[in-house]
């Protein structure tokens, strides 16, 4: 979850000007706290936002190697003490990790016995007095000390290291991602290449259970026994330019402005240079006995949509949530695993896909990011193009994914035109916006909010009820309308918000949306049948898979707006990152 940062340079860099800017790139991935450290031994981490710490960085702060870190807080609460870097009683050997230390009670428990003072509640900091007692008391290697920490940590980690008066930076991986950046006058390492692709294409992605040594004009990487590793340098493209807020008050409404375009953008890039990647896809689908979607959260609701365009096609398909997969699935060599995911990192789909490979399955990933995680783990991948999304709750990328569904369901004798997608996109924002404003101030002060779905518009009613949580911090439930009446029911009382999603008059929803108004329920009808005199939120014509795009929209933008007039952060919600690469 956590996003780190490292440069060495041939010329001394600026701590604020370099370091920390890249830093900020990945501020989505948590910001609990934030720090940095440099191998002259100069430190500092905080609690405060992101903005004001590299604000108070003196721009004379200069290093030609050094470390940084932006936290989302898994062990240990969010207090300066445990912000990272961590480091050494002697403040010799400073640490930045993102990932979990599972077994870090036990690890401890030897290094206090052997008269180390820990002062932290986190599991990473095991991490600096393990290599200061390999490295600095009993005079080991890095490389002798990365391969015992390998051997003895469990859990995941992505690790950077520098060491006070020492040249080099050193690195450690398993399972959290890490990359090599290189540079013209040096390298960089972070959990992310947006964190230097501003500033090069050229990057190395580590395996899992390595570890690397990094001079200022050199590197080498090793396996987990010590053995040289090659290395292969990816060229990339990751454009940047959206990553501005420009006049907007937030980046949740300028990414949900943004989707005509970047829907549009999809759209060419599915019809033509992915057009390969598609043909790939059905094949694997008609080799396979079934095809199962993996997903988590917003992308789970996308991938129930796939399910229902796919299953109505004659193609056996399933969704399962990846934190649960091996409870509730089994797989074999007649499996297709479709790995959806906004960042590609998902480490509880990560997880799945390479025991789902080592049962001879094949991979196809649905991903925002290149050159991810899950994309490099996948036999096939498809990319949403949704660009740089910066709000942690995901927009832009939940409708991207939807259409590339869409197109992998015209493999197999979808009919409607997906070229109309776009303009629809921006005629449900012109019609609609200003009427979600005056429905947001009836709205935010409300509890409870419920959410009725059926069909194709069953995960939309989970999608919309999940902004609902995120954002404005309401309470909402998405269901199948079928399932009110056992028992939920219970819970309508007089004016309770009840969103129903209604397309082309389902006659079911309609009886769903009567029994709830009988019980006092305040109705709000989405719906794209002009006919439907009772519609509060009328989106453009379509079938049930392509209302899911507008009537989503209109759930975003109440939670938008609700969010604003509670005065909630839009961007960065409570307890949540953008991208949750732990367990």
């Amino acid at each position: 979850m956590c996003g780190i940062t490292a440069k060495i340079s041939i010329e001394e860099h600026g701590v604020r000007r370099d370091l920390l800017r890249s830093l900020k790139r990945l501020e989505y991935r948590g910001y609990d706290s934030v720090g940095f450290a440099t191998n002259n031994g100069v430190f500092s981490k905080s609690t405060s936002p992101m903005s004001e710490f590299i604000s108070e960085v003196d721009e004379d702060v200069k290093s030609f190697v050094s470390i940084s870190h932006t936290r989302w807080a898994t062990h240990g609460g969010v207090t300066h003490v445990n912000a990272h870097p961590h480091f050494d009683s002697t403040k010799t050997v400073f640490v930045v990790h993102n990932g979990i230390i599972e077994n870090y009670d036990e690890i401890r428990e030897e290094l206090e016995r052997k008269g180390y003072d820990f002062v932290t509640e986190t599991d990473s900091e095991v991490i600096p007095f393990f290599f200061y007692d390999e490295m600095i008391k009993n005079k080991k290697s890095f490389g002798e000390a990365a391969k015992e920490f390998i051997k003895r940590a469990r859990g995941t980690f992505a690790i950077i290291l520098t060491i006070k008066n020492d040249d080099k930076l050193y690195a450690l991986k398993r399972d959290s991602p890490l990359a090599l950046g290189i540079l013209d006058d040096g390298f960089m390492l972070a959990s992310d290449i947006f964190a230097f692709s501003d500033e090069t294409n050229k990057a190395i992605f580590f395996e899992d259970d390595t570890y690397a040594e990094i001079k200022k004009n050199a590197y080498s990487f090793y396996d987990s026994n010590g053995d040289v590793q090659s290395t292969e340098i990816t060229v990339f493209d990751w454009g940047v330019e959206e990553e501005d807020v420009q006049d907007y008050p937030h980046f949740m409404i300028k990414e949900i402005h943004e989707q005509p375009k970047t829907s549009k953008r999809l759209i060419n890039s599915l019809e033509t240079e992915q057009k390969k990647e598609l043909s790939k896809i059905k094949d694997l689908i008609g080799e396979a006995k079934r095809v199962v979607f993996v997903a988590s959260g917003t992308s789970y609701h996308a991938s129930l949509i796939g399910v229902h365009l796919l299953n109505r096609r004659g193609v056996e398909s399933h969704a399962v949530i990846a934190s649960e997969f091996e409870s509730f699935y089994l797989v074999d060599d007649k499996t297709l695993i479709i790995a959806v995911s906004q960042s590609g990192e998902t480490m509880d789909v990560v997880t799945v896909i390479k025991k789902a490979k080592e049962e001879g399955a094949k991979i196809v990933s649905v991903v925002n990011v290149p050159y991810s995680t899950i994309q490099r783990h996948s036999d096939v991948s498809l990319e949403i193009r949704a660009g740089q999304e910066v709000c942690v709750a995901s927009t832009k990328t939940f409708t991207n994914q939807l259409i590339t569904l869409f197109f992998i369901a015209k493999l197999f004798s979808y009919k409607e035109d997906l070229s109309l997608i776009p303009d629809k996109i921006k005629k449900t924002l012109e019609d609609n916006e200003d009427k979600v404003k005056v429905y947001a101030k009836k709205l935010y002060k409300k509890k409870d909010v419920f959410v009725l779905g059926k069909g194709a518009t069953y995960p939309i009613a989970r999608e919309i009820a999940l902004k609902l949580k995120e954002i404005p911090y309401v309470h909402a439930e998405g269901m199948m309308a079928g399932e009110l009446k056992h028992g939920t029911i219970a819970l309508v009382e007089k004016d309770t918000p009840i969103i129903c999603l209604i397309p082309k008059n389902n006659p079911s929803m309609l009886s769903s949306a009567k029994e709830v108004e009988a019980r006092g329920a305040e109705v709000i009808v989405i719906s794209n049948d002009k006919s439907n005199k009772e519609v509060d939120f009328l989106v453009p014509e379509s079938d049930d898979a392509q209302f899911s795009i507008y009537s989503t929209m209109i759930g975003h933008l109440l939670s938008y707006y609700i969010g604003v007039l509670r005065g909630v952060s839009i961007d960065k919600p409570r307890n949540l990152a953008k991208s949750v690469t732990v367990h």
